[in-house]
């Protein structure tokens, strides 16, 4: 064992065996000298046994279309090395419909099963082909990877982590009250199980939820829309724990030499760990429906991206819905999957999304439907509820803001991340509108120069992408789109209802820290643009579509790390839509500030190469909204600008702003004053 030794490691509470043991390598567990004295500097320390853990290290959403081929799907999550679940489903198009594809590490790659079938585990050599440390590779298979026109593909990764998922499999022995041990870390709050080796049995599932004193007597099942079952044998009638659940006799879970593979899921309740403040990531739990189009408000304590709803009261569908391929906060309902069934996707806007409607807010989600399968009355409905990641503030400014004109590729802008919220496409030599799109509304868009009610689109796919938006054919080089991926202390995304007469509006948010920027818009309705500014303070508000210098109102707005509250409420509508973008300065990434400008003015923002966008907006004198950015020019020269508040064309031939390596530098061409802005490096 000469040579085969960890090379000044710390050791913490639970380490695991590395993959090779040999110098310098490092297990889950195992914390490198270097990581601890980050940590130390950070004025950190990591609680024993568990590595910090975003909800991106463990969950992905991952949309592609189909080759026909071969390809390699990499979504940061790594199988290879720590193991999990991935569930692949056909949306729609030429090969479609085929079924739900599930591949997992513990029975390994070409071994699938189908949560729309009883059927028994298939080898499928060209199906999911390899775990990788970041992501899978699959073949031509046309359930996983079909080449026809239109084939496009959902996959939903849930790796291995204790306090989120846990994959077993086990042989059966017929003894009633047989424990299985997990490594959940925590008591699961849904178990999914198939018998892996014949054919005829269905999935059987364990929920937390199905029944408030007793849930391990009943079981319902993944494959079909049966109501609930009561039974002692599946579960062996006995509650699972933090190390172990209990089978009994039954053929669904336990029958003598066949073998079973079992999916956990945890539910945090305060104990999540994850992240940098130890937050939570997965709920199990449930709902009372009333049978109202106003249902149930659902409080998670987070902004889910995952949801999987059933009424267990009764024979109805499952759904399956993540925000990835769309949950706008409208009428249209979101896209819906349901696990029992090969149909292809229910589109947002047909009458199947708009029965199943759910709107997310910052603390959960709202019911929207009075239909039995998401709102039964007085019917119990389960659900197993995914946090939106990430969990920390991001570390590159490329990773959450990018500037793109029109490509001649799907998707049409890239951005490298999928994109929550942009400006565009605006053609930037014609008059065009400034239209902002946001994946929460889906949809619908808004346009900053006027204050005109939300417009219909038929734009909601355009967000059904993992690094970029929008699927036109053919490139414009005149086009371009200015998009923001949503992260802690950098920027949030809130669509809510305001509140009755008389009462301050407010609305809760995820962004962490107090907000500076805040754009306020009623969707429904012809109103103005609603801006507040950390700098011109919480007694005076700006609108987009103007150029004034703002209204006075004292103390319309009060802010805090996890709300906006105390709006006035003559500046908001009673029980309306709305929609709010919330900004904030990150050091090294964004900055939200004003400056009294000069002659010439070096603006420091805090970064290291310059801003690669710029908002400028004079508040002491009339003065719009000038937008530049770099990658139509920043330079010692003319810098081509548009405005926010007008449909004018781009402008080319001023010198207003100059490169500085620390932000942006304000000419003397630049009419002088006082401004507000946001720079992005």
């Amino acid at each position: 064992m000469s040579d085969k030794r960890y090379l000044g490691n710390i050791i913490t509470n639970n380490p695991t065996a590395p993959a090779g043991n040999f110098q310098g390598s490092a297990a889950k567990g195992v914390w490198s000298l270097e990581e601890q004295l980050a940590y130390q500097k950070a004025g950190l320390w990591p609680i024993p046994g568990n590595l910090p853990v975003d909800i991106t290290d463990v969950f992905s959403t991952y949309l592609y279309d189909g080759n026909g081929s071969t390809q390699t799907i990499t979504n940061g999550i790594d199988l290879a090395g720590e193991g999990g679940l991935t569930w692949i489903k056909i949306r729609g198009g030429f090969n479609a419909p085929s079924g739900h594809h599930l591949y997992d590490t513990e029975r390994g790659a070409t071994k699938k099963l189908r949560s729309d079938s009883s059927d028994a585990e298939d080898t499928v050599s060209t199906g999911l082909t390899a775990f990788n440390s970041n992501g899978f590779a699959l073949g031509a298979n046309v359930g996983v990877n079909g080449g026809g026109s239109g084939d496009t593909y959902a996959s939903w990764t849930f790796r291995k982590a204790e306090k989120f998922f846990d994959v077993v499999t086990y042989t059966g022995n017929g003894v009633q009250g047989r424990s299985i041990a997990h490594n959940l870390g925590s008591t699961p709050g849904c178990i999914i199980v198939k018998k892996t080796n014949a054919a005829g049995t269905d999935w059987a599932v364990y929920h937390r939820g199905v029944d408030a004193s007793s849930p391990e007597g009943y079981h319902i099942r993944l494959n079909t829309t049966a109501a609930r079952q009561a039974t002692i044998y599946t579960w062996g009638n006995t509650a699972p724990t933090s190390t172990a659940f209990f089978v009994g006799n039954s053929g669904f879970t336990n029958n003598n030499t066949d073998t079973y593979v079992a999916y956990l899921f945890a539910h945090n309740d305060g104990d999540g760990n994850f992240g940098p403040d130890g937050s939570d990531i997965i709920k199990c739990g449930s709902y009372t429906g009333n049978g109202s189009a106003t249902g149930p408000s659902v409080n998670l304590g987070f902004e889910p991206q995952w949801l999987l709803i059933r009424n267990v009261d009764r024979a109805d569908d499952w759904v399956l819905i993540d925000a990835m391929r769309g949950i706008p906060s409208s009428s249209d309902g979101p896209a819906v999957l349901r696990p029992e069934s090969s149909a292809v996707e229910y589109a947002s806007g047909s009458s199947f999304s708009q029965a199943s409607r759910v709107d997310l807010t910052a603390t959960g989600f709202d019911v929207k439907s009075s239909n039995s399968r998401v709102n039964g009355s007085s019917q119990n409905m389960i659900y197993i509820a995914i946090r939106r990641g990430p969990l920390a503030p991001p570390e590159s400014a490329t990773d959450v803001f990018a500037i793109s004109d029109r490509k001649n590729e799907i998707p049409s802008f890239p951005s490298g991340f999928p994109v929550d919220f942009l400006i565009g496409p605006r053609t930037i030599n014609g008059t065009d509108n400034n239209e902002v799109k946001t994946r929460l509304i889906s949809g619908g868009y808004l346009r900053t120069n006027t204050t005109g009610a939300e417009n219909a689109s038929s734009q909601v796919a355009n967000f059904a992408h993992n690094d970029g938006f929008f699927n036109f054919s053919g490139a414009n080089t005149n086009q371009y789109s200015w998009m923001w991926k949503r992260a802690p202390n950098y920027m949030d995304v809130v669509a809510f209802e305001s509140q009755a007469s008389g009462t301050a509006k407010s609305f809760n948010h995820s962004l962490s820290v107090i907000p500076e920027m805040v754009w306020l818009k009623n969707r429904p309705n012809s109103d103005p643009w609603i801006v507040y500014h950390k700098d011109t303070g919480t007694s005076k508000y700006l609108g987009l579509q103007s150029n004034g210098v703002g209204l006075t109102q004292s103390n319309w707005i009060t802010l805090s790390d996890s709300a906006v509250s105390g709006i006035s409420t003559s500046l908001m509508y009673n029980n309306s839509n709305y929609i709010a973008y919330l900004f904030a300065s990150l050091a090294g990434i964004s900055k939200v500030g004003s400056v009294t400008h000069s002659g010439t003015t070096n603006v420091d923002c805090g970064f290291t190469s310059g801003a690669r966008f710029v908002l400028l907006k004079r508040t002491d004198a009339s003065g719009d909204w000038y937008i530049w950015d770099s990658t139509r020019g920043i330079v010692s020269g003319n810098d081509p600008y548009l405005l926010l508040n007008t449909t004018a064309a781009e402008v080319t031939n001023t010198d207003y702003i100059d490169p500085l390596s620390s932000g942006f530098t304000i000419t003397s061409s630049f009419t002088a004053g006082t401004y507000i802005f946001y720079a992005i490096a």
